[in-house]
């Protein structure tokens, strides 16, 4: 792994922890479909960065499904993680109306448990990548 690499995947792991956090925070004040979202993105982003840490081309997918199934043929301790796919759900409709016929995101999101899954997912995608940086 060049330095390039790994400096390129700590400024996404960087991030991921950052949204993680802001995750916790607003499930912590009721704003669980921007927690949910921030689960999503934190997940996707701590994979992202481990695929930069074994130097793959640029990754244009969102999908954290897809990001784990990536993973899992570099490092088979991915497999642990791979309900975060789950994470996946949160995507659009936490963010549009039209995602939910009939719904608005705000207030159709109203589970704190739903919350708290969702960061106990993303907080282990995280915590694995960032077992997986190494040392300096």
């Amino acid at each position: 792994m060049g330095p390039e690499a790994l400096e390129e995947a700590m400024r996404w792991i960087e991030q991921a922890k950052a949204e993680l956090e802001d995750a916790r925070a607003l499930a912590e004040r009721g704003r669980y479909y921007l927690s949910l979202y921030l689960c999503q993105q934190s997940a996707e982003k701590a994979l992202k960065g481990f695929l930069y840490l074994k130097e793959e081309e640029p990754l244009f997918t969102h999908s954290v499904a897809k990001l784990l199934r990536m993973s899992s043929s570099i490092d088979e301790d991915f497999e642990a993680v791979a309900g975060a796919k789950r994470l996946d759900d949160y995507y659009v409709p936490t963010r549009y109306p039209n995602g939910l016929p009939g719904e608005v995101p705000a207030s159709y999101y109203d589970d704190r448990a739903e919350a708290e899954e969702a960061l106990r997912s993303a907080g282990a995608v995280i915590e694995l990548v960032v077992r997986k940086v190494p040392p300096n």
